[in-house]
């Protein structure tokens, strides 16, 4: 089945897209732009969401809903927030149809137009502080942490399969504080379960940052951010929290009295990922046999296939594969046992591979007479045979290796790509030949960053938190810089 995929290294964009499509995780759609997110796809993303969602919990927070339409004043009342989403917003003007004249088709009812235009949701800060006005009035109403799982619309010219797409599912944390230094804390703690999430859970590597006031979400005071290397040299914004200062606060009025009696605005933060961490899952492990998947993250951990001739084969196969599942399910381990007919053992194979389940199991008739199996590992395609005695104990084992070798793999191919320039030509050569992470001094000023972006089309990804004092020269203008950024090209 995986014979099919273009290589990475002859098309890394072509192979990503077939792969998406030829693992069964999603397709388009009739809806241009949109996707279809098939049960396989959807699967890995429920385990994701799980995962996230009992972090949240564990931090504090609950979930509640908010409404899909916002109306159209709302947006204007954050200056920043409008001019950032304008774009990209769909807007709802009628709501009724009629038949049309042939009495065939439908057309919009022109009597049905709405007094006021609605939003679809591009992301809801604005229909959450209108409601938290009402929720609000005292210090003791404080702090608020609320969490939406949802799906968005941001209506994108050039989508791609879970890294772009019109609309996309995420969850949005919308957070409300009496104090700023609340604020900050709980922003910067969002960014550290993100990042647990992404290395201890996807085994992706990543680097915690601030953004650049270019790049910082529409209506923040700072966007701290998480990022993640590919494995075609380019970077991936993985996840995002922002400090919003008192400015949604302050468009939709929203006040407290202090424990001393005054009024004050509230502080607030937001923070959110996205369907897009299934478009760097893919990217960070996959191979040219289709995907890789860490195995906290997939549907099944474990796929059982038996080969057999004849009916009596597989009833004794079935009595031994069927008892294994049990002692593997009594561990934790997910299993599928795949004992379908219609498809020969070789089909299924290629199949699981395709797929990156991380451990295979085949069980034969010779198997059954040495009291053996043969196991696969997807990530390092190595079969071994293995006595049956204690194997759910020797699986339960092989597949925190994998978890740890997916992580150590993506992190060593990080800093092997991970390059340092000086000068502007430096810069230039190295994201020619080289790609990946460039540390580079910048002196600070939007401009110089607008236009090394439109010279290079490379991007400050971020401002490291750990960044060191470094007295240094911008690549571009040469004026002084005290530390590096990264600079990358990126999805």
């Amino acid at each position: 089945m995986a014979k099919g995929l273009t290589s990475r290294k002859e098309d890394y964009s072509q192979w990503y897209n077939e792969l998406v499509v030829k693992a069964d995780l999603a397709e388009h759609s009739a809806v241009r732009g949109c996707m279809v997110i098939k049960p396989y796809g959807y699967a890995i993303w429920e385990k994701m969401q799980r995962v996230l969602d009992d972090m949240f919990k564990k931090t504090g927070h609950v979930n509640a809903y908010f409404p899909l339409f916002i109306p159209k004043s709302y947006l204007s009342k954050e200056a920043a927030h409008v001019e950032g989403f304008a774009k990209e917003c769909a807007v709802v003007t009628h709501y009724r149809l009629k038949t049309a004249e042939d009495g065939k088709s439908v057309v919009v009812d022109p009597d049905a137009k709405l007094e006021e235009e609605l939003i679809v949701r591009p992301t809801s800060e604005t229909i959450i502080w209108n409601t938290y006005k009402n929720w609000i009035q005292s210090y003791r109403d404080l702090p608020i942490l609320v969490n939406q799982w949802a799906n968005v619309v941001r209506w994108e010219m050039r989508t791609r399969l879970f890294l772009r797409t019109a609309e996309f599912l995420w969850q949005e944390g919308h957070t409300a504080h009496a104090t700023k230094n609340e604020a900050i804390e709980e922003a910067e703690k969002m960014l550290d379960v993100y990042a647990e999430f992404a290395q201890n859970y996807m085994a992706m590597p990543v680097i915690k940052g601030l953004k650049t006031e270019n790049e910082r979400f529409a209506g923040a005071e700072e966007t701290y951010c998480i990022e993640a290397l590919m494995q075609d040299g380019k970077a991936l914004q993985a996840g995002t929290s922002h400090f919003l200062g008192q400015n949604f606060a302050k468009a939709f009025d929203v006040k407290f009295a202090t424990k001393e009696g005054k009024q004050d605005y509230v502080w607030a933060t937001s923070w959110g990922v996205s369907t897009r961490l299934m478009g760097a899952l893919i990217m960070t492990h996959s191979d040219d046999n289709g995907l890789v998947l860490p195995p906290v993250l997939a549907p099944f951990q474990v796929v059982i296939v038996p080969i057999y001739k004849g009916e009596e084969q597989l009833n004794a196969i079935n009595e031994v594969a069927f008892k294994l599942k049990e002692e593997l399910e009594s561990k934790g381990i997910s299993v599928k046992y795949d004992n379908r007919d219609t498809h020969k053992p070789g089909w299924k194979f290629a199949e699981y591979e395709l797929k990156g389940v991380p451990v295979r199991i085949a069980i034969g008739p010779r198997d059954l007479e040495n009291n053996t199996i043969e196991i696969a590992r997807r990530d390092t395609l190595e079969k071994e045979i293995l006595h049956q005695d204690n194997l759910a104990v020797k699986v339960e084992h092989l597949l925190e290796q994998i978890q740890e070798n997916l992580y150590q793999k993506a992190l060593d191919f990080r800093e092997e790509n991970i390059h340092y320039a000086d000068t502007y030509e430096e810069f230039k050569q190295i994201l020619e030949e080289k790609g990946g992470f460039i540390y580079a001094h910048w002196d600070g000023t939007p401009e110089t960053e607008e236009k090394i972006k439109e010279e290079t089309k490379a991007t400050i990804r971020c401002i490291p938190l750990d960044a060191k004092e470094e007295e240094g020269k911008c690549i571009y203008t040469g004026k002084p810089s005290k530390r590096r950024v990264i600079f990358a090209k990126a999805y």
